[in-house]
């Protein structure tokens, strides 16, 4: 038994191997890279997106005919299956190479806050100026999200119960969220990508920031910023 199980796992790393680049192959990394990388090395639960459907790719595949964000959620699998099993993963993105990478937010796992592309470079531009070090910032054509510190709901509150306003564009993607990561096509165009990359913290994965120590320049930044309307652009 000891050895089959041997052969198994020895067969698996070498599917593994197969499916990452070749040593000095250029290009961006594939979806299933991506997906192994967040899983593996970052310990961020993941799991793959709805996609999109039609011969232009412009519908969401699932069946709400007026889905807000389509594409870019959960569906089957649903959100309670991300993972950090890179077999999983990999049968996940073996299947289904084109589908959008999704991080489940909240828990241990990285919460988010995003907000209107324009608004979000002023915010970036303001805090690093402040000397506050970011953590990952994921940018589409149309949003940008900073990741954060996990936050429980209660602690959010709190926090925006302080402000005067909290603008509509702001989005919150805590427990029980998800957030689109690279390198996914974004809505209407595009790829997701990293404004700012994860960096490593030692065996703690990528460093993050507190929410308190963002939400005030993000507030302000999206204060009167396009984009508050219900559905949302990714």
């Amino acid at each position: 038994m000891r050895e089959i199980l041997g052969r198994r796992l020895q067969r698996f790393r070498d599917r593994l191997h197969s499916l990452r680049p070749a040593p000095g192959r250029s290009g961006p990394p594939s979806l299933l890279d991506a997906a192994l990388t967040g899983a593996t090395v970052w310990r961020w639960p993941v799991l793959p997106g709805v996609g999109r459907s039609g011969t232009d790719g412009s519908r969401c595949a699932c069946p709400d005919p007026d889905c807000v964000v389509p594409g870019a959620h959960p569906c089957d699998p649903g959100l309670l299956a991300a993972t950090t099993d890179p077999r999983m993963v990999t049968w996940w993105w073996t299947n289904r190479p084109t589908a959008p990478l999704l991080l489940a937010t909240g828990g241990a796992a990285p919460c988010a806050v995003s907000l209107p592309a324009t608004a979000a470079a002023r915010a970036v531009v303001r805090l690093e100026a402040q000397g506050l070090r970011l953590g990952p910032v994921v940018a589409t054509p149309t949003r940008w999200s900073l990741l954060v510190e996990p936050y429980s709901l209660e602690r959010l509150g709190e926090l925006l119960y302080a402000k005067d306003q909290v603008p509509s564009s702001l989005r919150f993607h805590g427990e029980g969220g998800y957030l689109l990561l690279p390198p996914s096509a974004a809505s209407g165009g595009g790829q997701v990508r990293w404004e700012r990359e994860p960096v490593a913290d030692g065996a703690a994965g990528p460093w993050l920031p507190e929410v308190e120590a963002v939400v005030d320049a993000l507030v302000e930044a999206s204060t009167g910023a396009p984009g508050g309307g219900s559905r949302l652009a990714y």
